[in-house]
């Protein structure tokens, strides 16, 4: 039956009252189409790392192959394989789209490591956005702080259009909640950990600035109030659920159950090596519920 539907496809371009010539489809899956999803999630299920210790996240089209540096040595191998795998599979790995980022710890001064060379082909970054988060090699969040100010800061423009035009006011605030605070809160507990003093200032600085010109309550949550709240919202599923995708991220529960203080988890602190540790969610919210914050 799949191959009857993935076979006998064409597609064409319609703009306006012009249509183009009908081309057949041999490779890929027809956009828009129910099983698109399922077929990529088959065909990429096969696709795993060769190397023990290196991991791959796939979503949607994005493959994201991440090694550590004590197996800096693999990558090529690593490259190769995918290579491969995407020839067997009838697809192509496309290096200039590609991209690498080497990621450092900030101001690591005693511990100076020489970067692994360049893959050929790909793009040497400073900075990558991964499903619509920016995180520089030293992962800091400012670039995507900068990058979200923009586009709220235009969105803005935007409501002084619709207020001119006659909007209620408690319409035009729905529309900044809608459009604005969600863009602003997009996957925060993945990098309200990594924001300084500095990040964090300039978004409550937006807010305000925002409920001043009276398209946000006045009384509304702080950014730092509405990270909080999404934070424990998103820790108290994954403890909650042992099918959730980052439950098997959690530590192993503990054999003692004698407590001095009320927790809101039995799951076995991890070890706090760094402050780049500390800002990593699940570490954050592991501590904050034991009343033991990094």
């Amino acid at each position: 039956m799949d191959r009857i539907f993935f076979s006998g496809h064409s597609h064409c371009t319609k703009f306006g009252n012009n249509i183009s010539h009908f081309s057949d489809i041999s490779a890929s899956i027809v956009q828009g189409s129910g099983i698109g999803p399922v077929s990529y999630v088959v065909t990429a299920s096969d696709l795993h790392p060769v190397n023990s210790g290196n991991l791959m996240t796939k979503y949607a089209d994005d493959t994201y192959l991440i090694i550590p540096a004590s197996n800096a040595n693999t990558c090529n191998s690593e490259i190769e394989h995918i290579d491969s795998w995407s020839t067997v599979n009838n697809l192509l790995l496309n290096r200039a789209k590609s991209s690498e980022i080497v990621f450092v710890r900030p101001k690591n001064r005693r511990n100076l490591t020489i970067p692994p060379p360049a893959v050929p082909g790909f793009r040497k970054e400073e900075n990558m956005k991964a499903l619509g988060v920016t995180f520089s090699r030293e992962l800091s969040v400012s670039s995507h702080v900068d990058e979200l100010l923009t586009k709220c800061s235009q969105s803005l423009f935007a409501l002084r259009t619709l207020r001119h035009h006659g909007l209620p006011q408690d319409a035009i605030q729905a529309v900044f909640q809608a459009v604005v605070v969600n863009r602003l809160t997009y996957a925060t507990p993945a990098w309200y950990g990594f924001t300084n003093a500095a990040d964090r200032g300039r978004l409550d600085s937006f807010l305000r600035r925002s409920a001043k010109l009276g398209y946000r309550d006045a009384n509304s949550l702080s950014f730092d109030n509405m990270c909080e709240t999404a934070d424990e919202r998103l820790f108290s599923r994954i403890v909650n659920n042992s099918l959730h995708p980052l439950y098997s991220l959690l530590p192993p529960q503990r054999d003692q159950h004698y407590e001095l203080r009320e927790r809101a988890h039995n799951f076995q602190l991890p070890p706090r090596s760094s402050s780049l540790t500390d800002s990593n969610f699940l570490t954050r919210m592991l501590f904050k519920n034991t009343g033991c914050a990094p």
